[in-house]
């Protein structure tokens, strides 16, 4: 049984020209630390939902794994917040292997920090998927719609799975990293092939992000929020096609907009 996600907390509220007292719901932050054949390997803070998604999702985002045969055995300990995963290998003693930022070359066109990790697992995206405008903000207004922790907290990341024309799959997390590795764990544990999907993200795209889905293996990223540029960048070389400021019926294309198809196009 998965963790609370929310509580139930007395606030003062200011409403109509004047302050009293009402319960509001306020997300539940949850530490969890993950034990990688018996040592300590990460702590992260997330929402105590899919939990074994999210560290499925984490462990191949940080090129620990591959697939879910990978792990040989995963026991969550939801009252003391261990994750406990014994994989099929030993991996590398030395933690800096997931840490360590070098200088890399992307492409031959320019020169960009990365994680180590980072630069062993996102892929150059092969995706043909495209969309037209209608689509895209239909699949931003479907998964707004669905997002019931959002509407009770306003305090969580979303991002969803979809094809062009419904959303597969959701996941809900206050870190916007956690809600794309939920997604990632998710794929690999029901052998989901990603390259016909699209991602659609609630928060800024950042080149973590864009990175995130880069690894997933999607051609196209939709948000509500912004990108940086180091995320356009990235999102150029990786062959991704960023979208941004989905609100009402506009949005920017910032990378790769050949995906982005009028009717008849």
């Amino acid at each position: 049984m998965e963790g609370e996600y929310t509580i139930q907390k007395k606030v003062t509220k200011f409403e109509n020209g004047s302050l009293e007292e009402k319960y509001d719901q306020i997300v539940s932050e949850y530490p969890l630390t993950i034990m990688l054949n018996g040592e300590e390997f990460a702590t992260m803070v997330c929402t105590p939902l899919d939990l074994e998604e999210l560290v499925i999702g984490f462990l191949a985002s940080e090129g620990v794994i591959r697939f879910k045969d990978d792990i040989k055995q995963m026991h969550i300990d939801q009252s003391r917040g261990f994750a406990y995963v014994d994989l099929t290998f030993q991996t590398p003693t030395s933690q800096q292997f997931y840490s360590k930022r070098f200088i890399g070359s992307c492409c031959g066109k320019s020169r960009q920090f990365y994680f180590q990790n980072d630069a062993r697992t996102a892929r150059t995206s092969t995706s043909k998927v495209s969309l037209t405008p209608e689509q895209c903000i239909f699949l931003m207004k479907q998964m707004q719609e669905s997002s019931t922790v959002f509407k009770e907290t306003g305090g969580v990341h979303n991002a969803a799975l979809c094809t062009n024309s419904e959303m597969l799959i959701s996941r809900t997390d206050i870190g916007r990293h956690n809600a794309l590795d939920k997604l990632f764990g998710y794929c690999i544990q029901h052998r989901i092939p990603v390259q016909d999907k699209t991602i659609v993200f609630s928060g800024r795209i950042s080149s973590e992000v864009l990175l995130k889905a880069a690894k997933i293996g999607v051609g196209v990223v939709l948000s509500k929020s912004a990108p940086t540029d180091l995320a356009i960048q990235l999102a150029e070389e990786l062959n991704i096609t960023a979208v941004g400021f989905i609100r009402g019926n506009s949005f920017n294309v910032y990378s790769h907009p050949e995906r982005i198809k009028q009717d008849g196009s």
